[in-house]
Formats: C-alpha cells, structure tokens, sequence
C-alpha cells in the first residue's frame, strides 16, 4: 500500500476518484485496486484561493516496481510512499469470571463508548446517568434557557451525552493515535448517524441537532446488546472490602438508595461532576489537584471570520467551505498560555451553568453553523499555583471554579455577564482601548442560548489572567484581522474547560481500589468528546482483556 500526501486541489472540487488518483500517479486506473481518504483539510494561505488538500491511501497493481520508479520522478517523490495503515484490534478476552455485570457511571462520551464496546463484546453493563434521556434533557434545557430555573441534575452539563451533547460537536484532537482508536471513535459515530466525511476531515463535527439523534441511537444499541441504561440514578459511593470493589450504592430517582454488587465499576462521571469528587475523596480514593484554563467566550460576526481565514466572507457569491474556524494561540510576557478552545463557527454562547448562584458558559453550534456569529473560549492557563491554599487540597481547583462563578453570576446579576473588549480593557487597563472597528461593517450583536446582562468582567478571573487576556488579543488581531476590535463581546466565564482534578490510576487503568476504573475527562484523562471516547475504548479494552464475557444465554448475569 502507499500513501499520497499533500495533494492539492483547487476548491471547489468533488473528492478524487480513481481515475484521478491514476492520472496523479501516472499509471492505469484498473491498476488502483482500492484507495481511502486518511485525511482532507484546507489551505487558504494563497487567500482568496482555497485549495483541498488531501492524504490518500492507495492499493495499487505492480507497487514495489512503481515505487522504484517514483525516485525520479520530481512531482510526487516525496509525497508518495509506502504506507501501513493502522488497524484498530480489540484484545483477545480474558479468562477471569466475573460474579456481575460491570457499571459505568457517567453517559457521556467516555461511558457511552465504554459501555457501547463492553455490550457489544458481551458483557452486559449496566449505566447509571444522573441526568435525565437527551429528549427530556433537551426540553429541560430549553427552560432554563427561558426562565433561568435551573435543574441540577438535567443541565447543560448533567444529562445523556454529556457537556459534549450541547456544543458544536467537535470531534478533532491532538492525542496521538498508534492504536487507531480515533478511527474507531469516528466510525462508530457513522454507524449512529453520523456522515460518514468525519473519518477523514481534518476538522470533524456533529452539530448539536445530530449529536442528539446520534446519542439516543447509541443507547438503544447497548440496550439490543444486553446492557441497561439507568437515568435520574445518582451515583453515591462504593462499597469495597481490603481495598477491592465489590458494589456500589446509588440514589435512584426518587431520592431511594440502592445497591448494585459489582466487581468492576467505570468512573466516568464528566468535569463538572464536582459532588461526586468530593463523595468519593472521603472514601479512599487517590487524588491529585490538575491544571486546566479559564476565560471568556469571544464573539465575532462570522462574515469577519470567514474573510480573515478565508480572504471571502460567504455572502452570494462567493463560495467558501462552510464557517470558518480558527485555532489561535499565545505566550504572555508573565508566562501565561492564551488560547483558542471549543471555537463553534455559526454558533450561540449557551448557560451551561449547573449549581445555583453560579453562572458558566459555553459553546454551541448546529451541524447547519449559520448563525451570523463565530464564538471561541479564549481562555488562560491556569495551574495548582493559582487555587486556594496553591492546590495543597486535591478539590481545590474545584473551589477555585466556583469562586469565578459566583462572581460571574453577580457580575451578571443572575444571568450570563457581557462586555465589549473596549469596555474590559478600559476597566482592567485605566485607558482607551486603542484598537476601533471597522466603519464598514454593522456592530457585532450578542447572540446567546439563556438569558444575558451587559455587565463588568474585570473582577472575575484574576487581574493576571485579565491582563494575559489583553496581551492576547493583540497577538491574535495581527494573525486575524479585527480579531481585536474594540466592539467584539466578551461572555463569562468559561470555567469548565477541563476537570480541575485527576482520580489516580495505575499502568492497569485502576484505581487504588481494585476494580475501580476512572475513565474520560472528568477524571482527567481526555480533554474533548474524541479524547473522552477514546478512553473510553481504552478502559473497555483492559476490561475485556482481563475478563471473560457472559454466556448470553446465562440469565443470571
């Protein structure tokens, strides 16, 4: 097999077939035998020509002659070579028994694909989700939205499909990927639903409208397959001998506490799960305070992003593939990461908020991305330096988010808290803002899922962070134009980009207490719905490589 890289093609352009890839390579096409796309991204450097370019695998006829030959060839040396692809194998399954079925806390990514493997191998898991199913979270959601009446346990946050479900449905990462388990991730995602352009498109996504559909589709499978899915079931703690699971209780939704026996148990309980850390630190659990980032949401008229990256903005015309995105980084004179996360072209600021008297917010698109703004998380890292008592307490991280929350619900006087850059740099700096919007476009306008005040920021995140945050943008309006202009809107405060603490497990994936598996990112090993999902594969894998699976026709298990 070899691999063509960097093939640039003009857009707009249909993916190549393959006559074009025999054309490319100089050969006959009855001699491409088969061909996969491994990835496709653009490049719009030469704005405001774009081009496709892609990395294609291909089984071709007579290979070793053909690459003997491709050493002179000018074109494509270089770019072509021979290629193995990676090839997503599951362990052989262990010898152990297990007395009960294994239970996965948290229906999330994580879980989702934990549970989803382990059903489909045979091991009937049961789920227990404190939320509520997506159709019922989706409506609770729209409530709050609406009236600010929030419900704890069916949030933005809490609920079938995680934090995740209610964003753009980004599915790219930089985790690094031997094993291709970020194939498998993408091509289980097709199977629910999902179009199947994911597996090889630089920068894949649902869209909130399709991750929906998609997340019920696969509860409906692990239930084909034997598993059970439990909703409104908090769970509480575990119950262990000589430092071994052996079952867990939970309070269903009634408030009534139940028990399950188990041997195995996922600990995937998302980032904001912040009760249950502090539920399970009082029971002998290993943990550890971790860094994360803070900030603000940034919204900017998706026309001006489209013609930053793009040199196009998309009006009638002027063809562009789809909303611009953007990644966008910076280092700080006091030593501070700024940076670009969870960016949703076409998208809405959403209340993703989920204790009361506390105000967090995120982002979202639908798969369509054609609301008139592009909003990003730009944010500030921030390390156990910065907590209360410099993270000498596992949990405070935890506090250190609630601090910014309850400042940001004053701020906001109970409702999402906005600023034009202009206005936050005036309060943090004492000065002008030196940098005017353009006269020839209209006033970037707030566009939000939940209720918004205009407001101060500055006294949220602390004076260092604010400052950073300045710098910051000015970096970034010299790599996109206007990026920093004084009318782009500030939205408080994204405090959840990641879990501030880390449940401690060994090289086996367990945790101090044997049985125990913390999985996905707010246990601290993922930071994204990919990331997430694939350690949800990883765990499921140490499972089914341990023990042996259930006979189906054993109704006991």
């Amino acid at each position: 097999m070899i691999i063509i890289e960097e093939w640039k093609r003009a857009y707009p352009s249909d993916d190549p077939d393959k006559k074009e890839i025999a054309d490319l390579l100089g050969i006959a096409a009855s001699d491409v035998i088969s061909f996969e796309i491994i990835k496709r991204s653009i490049d719009a450097r030469k704005k405001p020509d774009l081009f496709f370019v892609y990395n294609i695998a291909a089984c071709i006829g007579h290979e070793s002659d053909f690459l003997k030959r491709i050493k002179k060839n000018k074109k494509l040396f270089g770019k072509v070579k021979p290629y193995t692809p990676v090839s997503y194998v599951l362990p052989e399954s262990g010898n152990e028994l297990l007395k009960n079925r294994p239970v996965i806390v948290g229906f999330g990514p994580a879980g989702m694909f934990c549970s989803y493997l382990l059903a489909k191998q045979g091991y009937r898991p049961i789920v227990l989700e404190r939320g509520r199913k997506v159709e019922d979270r989706t409506e609770d959601i729209k409530k709050y939205w609406k009236t600010g009446i929030l419900d704890r346990e069916s949030n933005v946050s809490f609920g079938e499909g995680g934090a995740g479900t209610f964003s753009d449905g980004k599915l790219a990462t930089t985790v690094k990927d031997p094993s291709g388990r970020c194939k498998e991730v993408m091509k289980i995602f097709t199977l629910f639903g999902a179009n199947p352009k994911i597996i090889y498109d630089a920068a894949p996504h649902l869209g909130t409208d399709k991750l929906c559909g998609i997340v019920k589709n696969m509860r409906e499978e692990i239930k084909t397959l034997g598993g059970s899915v439990l909703f409104e079931s908090r769970f509480d703690s575990v119950i262990e001998e000589n430092g071994h699971l052996t079952g867990i209780r939970y309070l269903d939704k009634e408030g009534n506490e139940k028990t399950i026996p188990c041997e195995i148990l996922v600990l995937a309980p998302g980032h904001s799960a912040r009760d249950t850390f502090y539920r399970i630190s009082g029971q002998g659990f290993v943990l550890e305070p971790k860094s994360f980032a803070v900030g603000f949401r940034a919204e900017h008229r998706q026309e001006d992003i489209n013609l930053g990256r793009y040199g196009k903005t998309g009006r009638k015309g002027e063809e562009i593939p789809g909303a611009a995105s953007y990644k966008l980084t910076a280092q700080t004179a006091n030593g501070r990461s700024v940076f670009s996360f969870c960016m949703c072209p076409g998208g809405y600021v959403v209340d993703a908020s989920s204790e009361e008297g506390m105000i967090a917010v995120n982002g979202m698109s639908y798969s369509g991305r054609d609301s008139e703004n592009a909003n990003s998380a730009i944010i500030v890292s921030v390390t156990p330096d910065d907590f209360p008592g410099k993270g000498s307490d596992p949990l405070s991280g935890i506090e250190f988010q609630r601090d910014l929350e309850r400042k940001a619900y004053n701020a906001g006087k109970g409702k999402v808290p906005i600023q034009r850059l202009t206005d936050f740099y005036r309060s943090v700096m004492g000065e002008e803002y030196p940098v005017s919007p353009s006269e020839e476009r209209a006033e970037i306008r707030p566009v939000h899922k939940g209720r918004f005040e205009w407001s101060d920021l500055s006294g949220i995140l602390p004076d260092e962070c604010n400052r950073s945050m300045i710098e910051a943008f000015s970096v970034f309006g010299r790599k996109i134009k206007g990026f920093d202009d004084g009318d782009v809107i500030l939205s408080g405060v994204e405090s959840r980009t990641s879990s501030p603490v880390r449940i401690v497990r060994g090289a086996d994936l367990e945790s101090n207490i044997k049985g125990v598996y913390p999985c996905g990112e707010g246990a601290g090993y993922a930071g994204g719905i990919t990331s997430a999902a694939m350690d949800g594969l990883r765990v499921a894998e140490a499972v089914i490589g341990r023990y042996a699976p259930f006979d189906k026709t054993d109704e006991n298990a």
